[in-house]
C-alpha cells in the first residue's frame, strides 16, 4: 500500500540548502550551515517566501542563515529546563494538573529559533511506560501532546493514543499542539479526524502560526475539519525580529484567526535557545505593541503576551 498522501508531501520537503537557495534565488553563501539543526522545509511555504531576498519572514523563521552563529550571553540549549520536568524520557510535567507528552521528535517543518531543538528525542514509537504513569496519577485532568509534533505520527498510531488516553477515567482533556497543518494541511485527513470524533474527553487544537502569509485557504479549510467537530482551535505565536514585530503583521495575523474562528491565545517572548539571538524583541517593544493591537482590535483577537519562566508554574504575563 502506498503512503497517504500526506506522507508523500513530507517527503518533498526541502531539505539541501543547496536545492533551496537555486529555487528562492539566492546567493548560497547568505544562508547558514547549522548541521545539528537541519534544514525542513515544506514546499507550500517555501512557495511563498519572496524570491532573492534573506529578509522574507517566512524565510526568516524556517531557513538558517549566519545569524545563526552568533553567540550571545543568556541563549542555552534548553533555556526552559525541559530535562529538568521529565517523568521519563518523552513525559514532563510543569504544571498542575497537567502532563505533557512528547510523542514525536520529527516535525512539518524546522523553525529556526525552536526552544526543543536540542532535545534528546527518543527512538522507541510506543507509550507504554507513559499511559502507564498517566493511569496511575489521579491528579491530572489535561495531557497535551507535543513533540516534535503530533502529527507527525501515523494515522494508526496517533488514533491508538488518542484512545487510550481517552480510556483514562481521570483525564478530561486532550490538547494537541502542531504546527503541521500550517505546511501540509493534507494532514488532516478522514481517519485522522474519526478518531478525534471518537473521543469523549474534550479535545483543544492549538496550532502555532507567526505570519499572516502562512494561512491560505487548504490551511483554513483543513481546520474547519477541525473546527466542525466542536474542537476549539487556538492559536500561538512568537514574537520575533524581523517576522512579525511590527503592528501591521501581528493585526493582520490575529485578524486572520479571529475572522476565520481561531482564538489568539499567546503571543509568547523568545525562549532564548541557542543560535536565535537575532530574533529578540526587547519586553518595552512587546508591550507596545499588544497596547497598540488593543486600540485596533477587539478584546477577542489580542492574545496573551507572556514568556515561559523555567520553575514557574504558569506562563508568565509580560
Amino acid at each position: 500500500m502506498p503512503p497517504p498522501i500526506w506522507r508523500q508531501i513530507q517527503k518533498q520537503n526541502f531539505n539541501k540548502l543547496d536545492q533551496l537557495a537555486t529555487f528562492l534565488e539566492i546567493d548560497r553563501s547568505l544562508l547558514g550551515s547549522n548541521s545539528s539543526f537541519s534544514l525542513n522545509l515544506p514546499v507550500r511555504l517555501a512557495e511563498k517566501i519572496a524570491k532573492g531576498t534573506i529578509n522574507d519572514p517566512l524565510l526568516r523563521q524556517f531557513v538558517p542563515t549566519q545569524e545563526e552563529n552568533l553567540v550571545s550571553i543568556g541563549y542555552t540549549p534548553d533555556p526552559v529546563s525541559d530535562t529538568s520536568f521529565c517523568k521519563s524520557d518523552r513525559l514532563l510535567q510543569k504544571y498542575s494538573g497537567r502532563a505533557l507528552l512528547i510523542t514525536s521528535g520529527a516535525c512539518a517543518m524546522h523553525c529556526r529559533y525552536c526552544f526543543r531543538q536540542n532535545f534528546p528525542y527518543p527512538q522507541k514509537k510506543l507509550f507504554d511506560e507513559e499511559l502507564s504513569m498517566i493511569r496511575e496519577d489521579e491528579t491530572l485532568q489535561e495531557v497535551i501532546l507535543s513533540g516534535g509534533d503530533p502529527l507527525s505520527l501515523s494515522d494508526d498510531l496517533l488514533g491508538a493514543l488518542l484512545s487510550s488516553l481517552d480510556a483514562v477515567p481521570h483525564i478530561k482533556l486532550i490538547r494537541f499542539h502542531t504546527r503541521f497543518p500550517m505546511g501540509i494541511p493534507e494532514r488532516i485527513t478522514a481517519q485522522f479526524l474519526d478518531s478525534l470524533k471518537k473521543c469523549d474527553s474534550q479535545v483543544v487544537f492549538v496550532i502555532h502560526a507567526n505570519h499572516p502569509r502562512e494561512f491560505d485557504p487548504d490551511v483554513l479549510d483543513a481546520l474547519r475539519m477541525i473546527q466542525r467537530l466542536g474542537i476549539p482551535v487556538l492559536l500561538q505565536a512568537i514574537l520575533l525580529k524581523g517576522v512579525n514585530s511590527d503592528l501591521p503583521t501581528l493585526k493582520a495575523l490575529f485578524e486572520t484567526c479571529a475572522y476565520n474562528g481561531v482564538i489568539p491565545y499567546y503571543l509568547h517572548q523568545l525562549d532564548k535557545v541557542e543560535g536565535s539571538s537575532h530574533f529578540e524583541v526587547s519586553d518595552e517593544r512587546g508591550r507596545e505593541l499588544i497596547q497598540e493591537l488593543r486600540r485596533v482590535l477587539p478584546g477577542y483577537a489580542v492574545p496573551r503576551f507572556v514568556r515561559e519562566v523555567a520553575g514557574h508554574l504558569s506562563k508568565t504575563p509580560v
